[in-house]
């Protein structure tokens, strides 16, 4: 179990460091660095690239080494076109299942804001923006749910990090969170999936992002 917990906690931090953007695009993974700089040998390091590789993230050359592939803008097209479907479901189902206290976590959330867009916090409005959707995850009750959009939040942040941060398009994402939030109060689990999925069609159009 603790060999497994091992590869699995030097799995998640190299994923997690590629997915902050802490590499660039064709950049070297180097099994020795990487384990000097995690505290572990190579071997788990050599078995977390071989996962990475699976997911897309690395590419591995033989007799050459691990580099990291990226992520296209097809990539994030199409995790925005399946995240869309599946924001929609979650919403539905957490609609059926919210509690009073995420609902006053949600409210407070759209205040908080709408006082930091008035302010012109943006680093503050994009973690608002992700807690915002994770509370629903969690309120959906679905452990995979949550699982695959948390991840595809993930993903998806290397894009946001170029996307244009207007203000206009930070009052109508806070617009369309409080009709969210509205249809979810009024039990009207149909209108707050189709709003989810709405909204998160106009995140991908706010990013330029078109299929290749």
């Amino acid at each position: 179990m603790e060999e497994y917990s091992l590869r699995s906690q030097v799995f998640q931090t190299i994923r997690d460091d590629i997915l902050k953007g802490k590499y660039e695009e064709n950049d070297e993974l180097r099994e020795a660095t990487l384990g000097k700089e995690l505290g572990v040998s190579r071997t788990p390091v050599r078995e977390a690239l071989r996962q990475l590789e699976l997911e897309g993230l690395v590419n591995i050359i033989p007799n050459k080494g691990a580099y990291i592939t990226g992520i296209s803008d097809k990539d994030v097209h199409d995790i925005y076109m399946i995240r869309s479907m599946l924001e929609g479901l979650c919403v539905r189902w957490a609609t059926e299942h919210i509690t009073q206290e995420q609902l006053e976590e949600l409210d407070e959330i759209i205040l908080l804001s709408e006082y930091h867009m008035d302010k012109g916090h943006s680093d503050q409005l994009t973690e608002l923006d992700g807690r915002f959707h994770q509370i629903l995850y969690e309120a959906s009750q679905s452990r995979i749910l949550d699982h695959v959009l948390s991840d595809f939040h993930k993903y998806v942040q290397l894009a946001r990090r170029t996307s244009v941060k207007t203000e206009e398009r930070a009052i109508k994402s806070i617009g369309e969170h409080n009709e969210i939030l509205n249809a979810i109060k009024a039990k009207d689990a149909e209108k707050a999936g189709n709003l989810a999925t709405i909204h998160i069609m106009h995140v991908m159009e706010n990013l330029h992002i078109e299929e290749k």
